[in-house]
């Protein structure tokens, strides 16, 4: 089977996803633009360069409704021959659309694509598109449906996490964030954000609060805990499920969990005849992806049965793998994954994740893979793991082995 390379990764910088974020005034389509201009760029592409964009985003209606990638192609200065695919695996989005892209390569369905997403979370609120699992009663009912924030202080509650532990990460996660910027980690991949006139609009991720410590997330209220307790009382939906537990512990607020922001990335990926026809060096190889079905109540577990099943797809070991990103959607959601393969903390988020700088549910997938990407270069590592928990109980990972 025909190889499948990773190129080239762009970002944009995420801003905070409320009208006074700095991108408040960037539609979706001109964010997702700045991203594909970026990569063509940067890569000399011209003409019917690439064989598909494919773009995640999540909440598909109003301006990112409509098949969004087709009118990103359209909007940007790719070549109108490029067709555009619109999907939607909720958090995993970006991520399904650079593993979906990486297998057509590698089936032989085109020499090159351009994978990622978008969110503007701050724009087209998240929930808008009236989501079945969560409003129709014959399904949600059925399945005990309740909020992700509930799903993750259940973690929280089954697996034994504390709301000091949870803060802490939050803490590390801030504390790193602001270290890779400062050393200027994310200089290869990030792009500024530009006006009409040239004159930048974001070039940093603007949601960081590097002055976090634990007491000051101490003083935040539990977030989930009223509508878990109180109304529309949640938690007594979830202990039908799990009668083993006496009481859901209710961890998580804003301060240890992701934030919601606007944010847009893409990754180039081809064969190796498109690397040599552009005169283009391989950076990695995707080695394997998958994704999973998972409990849909506790939801935000899927990060450990989909490295579960890479790790046997691939004849690999958890050992094997010498970095991770694991999407900080939740506190305990990381907590998770390190308790279930006994992975060393250091070896997961090194520039920290989606609690310090923020969550844009459609691109996520893409931005920590091309984190994952840089810093398995500036470590002079080999091989990285990408993972995601995603709403309604699903995960998906991603294996990256630099060439």
């Amino acid at each position: 089977m025909t190889e499948a390379y990773i190129y080239d990764a762009v970002r944009t910088p995420r801003g905070k996803g409320r009208k006074d974020g700095s991108l408040h005034e960037v539609t979706s389509v001109r964010l997702s633009a700045t991203v594909l201009n970026s990569l063509k760029d940067r890569n000399g592409l011209d003409g019917h360069a690439v064989e598909d964009v494919i773009w995640g985003n999540v909440t598909q209606v109003k301006e990112q409704g409509g098949c969004l990638a087709r009118t990103a192609v359209l909007a940007s200065d790719l070549h109108e021959s490029i067709p555009g695919l619109a999907i939607n695996r909720f958090c995993a989005s970006g991520m399904e659309a650079v593993n979906l892209a990486a297998n057509q390569v590698k089936g032989g369905a085109g020499d090159a694509y351009i994978a990622g997403g978008v969110e503007m979370m701050g724009r087209i609120p998240m929930g808008s598109d009236g989501a079945a699992v969560a409003v129709d009663p014959t399904v949600a009912m059925e399945r005990y449906f309740v909020p992700q924030g509930i799903s993750a202080d259940i973690i929280a509650t089954e697996y034994g996490f504390t709301r000091d532990q949870a803060d802490a990460l939050a803490v590390e996660s801030q504390r790193r964030a602001k270290a890779a910027w400062d050393d200027n980690r994310f200089a290869k991949s990030v792009i500024s954000v530009n006006d009409i006139n040239g004159l930048p609009i974001l070039a940093h991720d603007e949601y960081m609060r590097p002055g976090t410590d634990m007491q000051s997330l101490g003083a935040l209220k539990a977030s989930f805990e009223e509508m878990g307790k109180v109304m529309p009382g949640f938690d007594k939906i979830a202990l039908m499920k799990y009668p083993h537990l006496e009481e859901i512990n209710h961890i998580h607020h804003a301060g240890n969990s992701s934030g919601i922001v606007d944010g847009s990335a893409g990754v180039l990926i081809g064969n190796k005849e498109f690397g040599i026809k552009y005169g283009l060096k391989p950076r990695a190889r995707i080695r394997q992806t998958c994704k999973i079905g998972t409990d849909p109540t506790i939801m935000l577990t899927g990060p450990v049965p989909a490295t579960q099943k890479i790790l046997a797809d691939s004849g690999m070991a958890i050992s094997d793998i010498d970095l991770f990103e694991v999407n900080e959607a939740f506190a305990s959601v990381v907590m998770r994954f390190q308790q279930a393969f006994d992975v060393d903390p250091e070896l997961v988020n090194v520039n920290g994740g989606s609690i310090a700088m923020g969550h844009p549910l459609g691109a996520t997938g893409a931005i920590i893979i091309g984190t994952l990407l840089d810093e398995l270069e500036r470590s002079d590592k080999e091989v990285g793991l990408a993972t995601l928990c995603i709403a309604s109980g699903m995960g998906a990972a991603t294996i990256i082995e630099r060439v």
